[in-house]
């Protein structure tokens, strides 16, 4: 076998050739053929994503538009809590009572917790008061109520003079203010939302009465 310095220049050429041929053919099948495969890969989830960013291009002028929505409905559902919040927040109602009442002019002396009443979606909270004032104060404090953004209804109200507090059975009496008119005791009831499957029997321990006394 002749070596390859012993043959003439135009075998070492063809020889040269041949080698340069099979060198490209395993080549193109071990690394070129490869990378053609990744690239048809990567050029197909391009177009899938370039695809998926052409239909979510569509939803661009709307963007706007639902960010307000959700936003509407972020103050909505704000309004709602404060209307009808989503826990019974006894402190919150007393806080507001106390404040009404300090505006208008009256003393409210006792809040006791009775029994809650669980309904489907809602539960009532109702508060037994006492308090007292001159009369057009008393007036103007529950007009404040009726006013309030909480849902706060009045029932089983009745009214004395602070001459004879006993007829609206008060659980006591007190040494009354010369400026002081009548007496008067009420159940005030607010309430709070829950979901249908949460609601809590009236013998469960969060629905045990408390009670607080106004110094």
């Amino acid at each position: 076998m002749e070596n390859f310095g012993d043959l003439s220049q135009t075998k070492q050429w063809l020889v040269l050739l041949a080698v340069g041929a099979l060198l490209s053919f395993g080549a193109y099948f071990f690394v070129f053929k490869s990378m053609k495969a990744e690239n048809d890969l990567a050029r197909q989830a391009l177009n899938s994503k370039l695809a998926e960013n052409a239909e979510l291009e569509t939803y661009r002028p709307r963007l706007a538009q639902m960010d307000q929505q959700v936003e509407n409905l972020k103050l909505q559902l704000a309004i709602q809590q404060r209307i009808v919040p989503d826990e019974k927040r006894a402190d919150e109602f007393i806080h507001m009572m106390q404040g009404e009442a300090a505006k208008a002019g009256v003393e409210i002396r006792r809040y006791t917790a009775n029994t809650l009443s669980p309904k489907e979606f809602y539960t009532e909270a109702p508060f037994e008061l006492e308090l007292d004032g001159p009369y057009y104060s008393v007036l103007n404090f529950f007009d404040r109520v009726a006013h309030l953004e909480r849902i706060i209804n009045v029932s089983n109200l009745a009214m004395a003079s602070v001459k004879k507090p006993t007829d609206a059975k008060p659980k006591h009496t007190y040494d009354y203010a010369p400026h002081e008119s009548v007496v008067v005791t009420c159940v005030a009831t607010t309430f709070f939302s829950h979901a249908a499957q949460n609601l809590t029997s009236p013998q469960g321990p969060a629905l045990r009465p408390v009670s607080a006394v106004a110094k």
